[in-house]
């Protein structure tokens, strides 16, 4: 999952992307209102935690426009304005859901788990395609009800190919789910987490996570 975090205030910001990164997610952050208009034509996020207080443009504009623009990425507002008028204000220009700062990071996660959970056909926490099942909620994976341990990066990976069962996923589409803006295009690093990633599931013979060839990998669903 990527996300893309619009927050001006330095340490804010910091803290948000360390969170969501500890977490699997790749983070992209940007300082000012308008710059998410550029961030947004070229990549694609599945979620936007945005502030309402921002240099340029604020939050609510920010919402209005991208909605304007057909742009259905899920937004989470992020504002020390608590009042409920405040609230009703976020919710109306387009935003999916508002969060009052100070918050802890555990509730925001949630929220975060909440609204990408949304985008799926099923709204239960568990993902389950032949003998592999992640539990969404608790970020766990388990092939033939054995748990296996993945590492956060190793998990997004998984659940990129999970959610697109049968279907060949290609190297820009795994960019762009699983990594930020720092990713070396040229680099192999999708291939040494394919590669852990059979590893760990027991898929020697490569039947579970397939290659294409010159496109991309697919994840079998028998």
């Amino acid at each position: 999952m990527r996300i893309l975090v619009v927050e001006d205030e330095t340490r804010m910001a910091a803290l948000l992307r360390q969170g969501l990164t500890e977490e699997g997610y790749a983070v992209d952050a940007v300082t000012d209102g308008r710059e998410i208009f550029d961030w947004v034509d070229v990549y694609t996020y599945d979620l936007i935690l945005l502030d309402v207080m921002l240099p340029g443009m604020d939050g609510i504009t920010v919402c209005k426009t991208l909605r304007r623009q057909h742009n259905d990425t899920p937004i989470l507002m992020l504002t020390a304005r608590h009042t409920l008028s405040n609230r009703v204000e976020g919710l109306d220009s387009g935003a999916d859901d508002y969060l009052v700062k100070p918050f802890a990071i555990e509730e925001l996660l949630a929220r975060v788990r909440a609204l990408t959970r949304r985008q799926s056909p099923s709204r239960s926490t568990d993902i389950i395609v032949g003998g592999l099942r992640l539990d969404t909620l608790n970020r766990r994976t388990y092939r033939n009800e054995t748990a296996i341990e993945l590492s956060p990066k190793e998990y997004a990976l998984l659940e990129t190919l999970v959610r697109h069962p049968d279907q060949t996923i290609s190297r820009q589409q795994i960019i762009n789910h699983v990594w930020d803006a720092d990713y070396d295009a040229h680099s192999k690093v999708i291939e040494v987490y394919i590669h852990g990633l059979r590893r760990k599931l027991g898929d020697e013979d490569n039947r579970l996570i397939q290659t294409v060839r010159g496109l991309g990998y697919r994840l079998s669903s028998s």
